[in-house]
């Protein structure tokens, strides 16, 4: 089981982010020997250096399916509470243990396997095969996958598919595609009043009172419906503060953070114009910091989808749903180069968690599931 192998290699380097360990030396030794062409592509500060590995077979068609991943993983938490070292890959109970076990190291060996067995099988390809693996993902997500992007975009470079290996799995492996995401739109709003004593309201302006009516409107507000695809855009408070933390003194200030996770039927421009209409309404003194970590992107049924649902039965029997739901990803970035962008890869339930893991028994399908994709993908590429 070379998946497996190669899943323990990645486990036992400790990449915490942006640290890559060495995890994209090991795949560049795998995928050189097979006509890759690697290359590294270094970015940030030397205190958070990203290192990223754009790494590409040209086939005998212009149509290229990419598979990316990330090497980094999320700090370990408590080593303590972990039932064994979380850099060490150990197997109890059927399942593998280690820090990005789930998220997503697995991912990357099977799809490194993957394209191993494919080129062993069809040595002479029509469909060109990349892959895009970063050590920024789990962190500002600034140096890593949107550095790629915008140099691959640059040079002129023409993706058709995209296969990000996020853990999609809910129960079981093969139960959900992730075909899009939401987009994320943050703002700090600060809202000015007068600050005095609290024994004098007549000589002071409290902001909070001043808010709390907008912010109701702006919490019952429903700012669209969504689609057949995409819940409806969600408006949420994270934090609020006020204060100088003495009990007799109003504020001068409230300073309240939100978000916006927003479907494609709405836009950042849109969500903004209308949150400020109810402020002026309310007839505030505010200000308000903007912050798009992310648009919407949406891939329908089609060539990689369809390649991909079928892959997936065919190796496991499930008929797989689509969802957009969850957080961002780094899929945000390659869908602005690419127009079929998916995420797929193996059960989620303790990416980030103490005693993260996989149920090795899902590991070789998951590579299988891989390589029957670039199957199907190669007999529609077009020399």
């Amino acid at each position: 089981m070379r998946a497996l192998q190669l899943t323990e290699q990645l486990i036992a380097r400790r990449s915490v982010t942006p640290e890559d360990g060495g995890c994209q030396d090991l795949l560049r030794a795998r995928l050189q020997p097979l006509g890759f062409a690697c290359e590294t592509i270094a970015s940030g500060p030397e205190s958070f250096r990203v290192t990223n590995l754009w790494a590409k077979r040209a086939g005998s068609s212009p149509r290229t399916v990419v598979f990316a991943g990330h090497t980094d993983v999320v700090p370990t938490g408590p080593v303590e509470q972990w039932t064994s070292d979380p850099f060490v890959p150990v197997h109890r109970d059927g399942k593998l243990y280690g820090r990005g076990a789930a998220d997503m190291k697995t991912s990357i060996a099977a799809f490194t396997v993957a394209v191993e067995e494919f080129l062993a099988a069809t040595p002479n390809p029509k469909l060109s095969i990349a892959l895009l693996i970063t050590s920024d993902e789990e962190g500002p997500s600034v140096d890593g996958t949107v550095v790629v992007c915008k140099q691959l975009e640059q040079r002129g470079e023409r993706l058709d598919w995209c296969i990000v290996g996020e853990p999609s799995s809910v129960d079981r492996l093969g139960d959900m595609i992730k075909n899009g995401r939401r987009g994320s739109l943050s703002g700090k709003l600060t809202v000015r009043g007068v600050q005095g004593h609290i024994a004098y309201p007549q000589l002071a302006k409290n902001p909070i009172h001043l808010a709390m009516p907008a912010l109701a409107d702006l919490a019952a507000i429903e700012w669209d419906r969504g689609n057949d695809f995409f819940q409806p855009t969600s408006f949420q408070c994270s934090n609020v503060h006020a204060g100088t933390g003495a009990t007799n003194v109003i504020p001068g200030t409230l300073v309240m953070d939100f978000n916006f996770r927003f479907s494609t039927e709405s836009t950042p421009e849109q969500l903004k114009a209308r949150v400020q209409q109810v402020l002026d309404r309310h007839g505030l003194d505010y200000g308000i910091d903007w912050a798009l970590s992310g648009q919407p992107f949406l891939t329908r049924p089609g060539e990689l989808v369809d390649a991909m649902r079928t892959a997936i039965h065919d190796e496991t029997g499930v008929a797989t749903e689509l969802s957009t739901t969850g957080g961002t990803s780094d899929g945000r970035f390659i869908s602005r180069i690419c127009p079929q962008v998916v995420e797929f890869g193996p059960v989620n339930a303790t990416i980030h968690k103490i005693d993260e893991h996989v149920r090795v028994a899902d590991i070789e399908p998951l590579k299988n599931i891989y390589r029957r994709t670039l199957e199907r993908l190669d007999a529609q590429a077009t020399p």
